[in-house]
């Protein structure tokens, strides 16, 4: 065979390989309304720069006539690219070879492209749509999927670690996914669960479909296993793309700072009047968001999930942040299980990759009763309370009205080393609520006065005397707690002021193997 024979062979077996599963098989996939994981790829990486590996890799099986049936790249295609001239590591796993499922050879080259994110520090994006672990392999399929939650694990906090589910994601293959930083689901081709339907009809006699089951609006709403909820795989990568604007190539470095000509001094007169006089009614805190961040740009995570607690990205003066706010408008922004540990995850994550973090509080306490009390909501609330004192990242609090109990000392207040923290005027900072307090210290004075219109007059005169006291930010601020009330309106020059002035910030920690946060 001659040279000009073998560059041939080459060209065959690359166009061989870019098949997959074949014709057939990629047709079926485009029929479902997915794509395939080399269009995918494509999708997501800037144009002409995918480097691919291993193209040539079979699988070494020989069980079950597996030896008669051999494709090149054995159902996953790896390697690097670029996003925005940023290098990324990929593996997309194809679901027309095989079902897209796992064996020893393909987790071999996954854990490659992740080694090699760690060697480099770039962040590392999985596409997942697989039947799980190849049957036929037995327990080097399971060693397989080992392998790669070590890895996963292993460069937590170190790399950006994002997974796009975009098909079925059964078994063993969710803990990869659920190791990583960020989920994306699209809906109606994806779907999760530890055991599928008929298990479950097996077990349980409970009927269910994989919609129903593990679909992506069950896991951006009920569970939060997922962060993003996209209506097809197209969004599911533009979200990708956008995700990564906002985060760094690696915890050693920062994130992108981006020209922004949006002016640090725009002044907002809405913020002066967004808080209502009605101190129990709610308004949108997502307006106070959109108001301050440049160019009212702000990628919300978990946007279906313990919608009491807002958190996601955005930026100040081109410097990215992560913001966690409570929403008055659901729930009357109470701390609960599931928004404390949303927000805990969320501020660990932006600890991790040197994210700063703004604050906004607008809490009236943690949710009560029997429910929250069996579903540990001590341990949980205990999860956002660690996760704060833990940041070393600068941070910023800006309480805009309600800050009682607990819920003030868990919202990044200067007892947790908050860096500065402001109030509105509107700011209320107390152990309770003006009604609470009263009962609990007058209640016997209360109990004493027969005349009904008496007694009422009474409490309204109490609780009024309570709202003079503490119902504003000023006694916080005699003791140096609050470093300043803030105009509403010039809340976005003050917090990139304190963004400029914390740029430097360096926390000591004492010398640890790793912290025991309470889970």
């Amino acid at each position: 065979m001659n040279n000009q024979d073998k560059i041939k062979k080459l060209i065959d077996l690359r166009i061989e390989a870019k098949l997959g599963g074949g014709e057939k098989r990629i047709e079926a996939q485009h029929e479902k309304g997915k794509l395939t994981a080399r269009e995918r790829i494509e999708l997501l990486l800037d144009e002409g720069s995918f480097e691919e590996y291993d193209m040539f890799v079979k699988h070494r099986c020989d069980n079950f006539g597996m030896e008669k049936t051999k494709f090149l790249g054995d159902g996953v295609v790896t390697g690097q690219g670029t996003i925005d001239g940023r290098v990324v590591y990929l593996y997309a796993q194809d679901f027309t070879v095989f079902g897209g499922s796992l064996s020893e050879t393909y987790a071999l080259k996954i854990c490659k492209v992740m080694d090699m994110a760690m060697k480099v520090g770039a962040p590392v994006i999985g596409i997942n749509d697989s039947g799980g672990a190849r049957i036929q392999e037995g327990v080097t399929a399971l060693a397989g999927y080992a392998e790669i939650f070590e890895r996963n694990i292993m460069a937590s906090g170190v790399v950006p670690q994002i997974s796009a589910i975009f098909g079925p994601c059964a078994g063993g293959a969710v803990y990869s996914p659920a190791l990583t930083d960020f989920i994306i689901m699209s809906k109606n081709t994806s779907y999760m669960f530890v055991t599928g339907p008929k298990v479950v009809k097996t077990v349980t006699g409970e009927v269910v479909t994989d919609e129903q089951l593990g679909g992506a609006s069950v896991h951006g709403s009920k569970s939060g296993v997922t962060h993003f909820v996209a209506e097809d795989e197209q969004e599911g990568i533009s979200l990708i793309r956008k995700l990564l604007s906002y985060l760094p190539q690696n915890n050693l470095e920062d994130a992108p700072l981006l020209p922004c000509d949006d002016p640090i001094d725009r002044l907002e007169d809405s913020l002066n009047t967004v808080i209502p006089d009605n101190p129990n009614k709610p308004y949108d805190v997502k307006d106070v968001i959109h108001s301050i961040v440049d160019h009212s740009e702000f990628l919300e995570v978990h946007r279906n999930y313990a919608q009491n607690i807002v958190i996601g990205f955005a930026r100040f003066n081109g410097i990215s942040t992560g913001i966690v706010a409570n929403q008055p408008c659901y729930l009357a922004g109470v701390l609960d299980i599931n928004a404390s540990r949303k927000a805990a995850r969320f501020v660990r994550f932006c600890d991790a990759f040197n994210i700063p973090i703004i604050t906004l509080v607008d809490v009236p306490g943690f949710l009560p009763g029997t429910a929250q009390e069996y579903g540990g909501i001590i341990i949980h609330g205990a999860k956002l309370l660690f996760a704060y004192g833990e940041a070393t990242v600068p941070k910023i609090t800006v309480i805009l009205r309600k800050s009682y109990g607990g819920a003030y000392c868990v919202m990044s207040s200067k007892h947790l080393r908050g860096d500065i923290n402001y109030s509105w005027p509107s700011g209320e900072i107390a152990v309770m609520g003006p009604k609470g307090a009263i009962e609990v210290l007058r209640n016997k004075k209360i109990a004493a006065i027969e005349d009904e219109t008496e007694r009422l007059a009474y409490v309204a005169q109490a609780e009024e005397e309570y709202k003079e006291k503490f119902a504003n930010p000023y006694k916080a601020a005699e003791y140096g707690y609050i470093d300043d009330v803030i105009e509403p309106r010039n809340t976005r020059f003050r917090i990139i002021r304190a963004l400029q002035a914390l740029a430097t910030k360096k926390d000591v920690m004492p010398a640890k193997k790793h912290t025991n946060i309470p889970l």
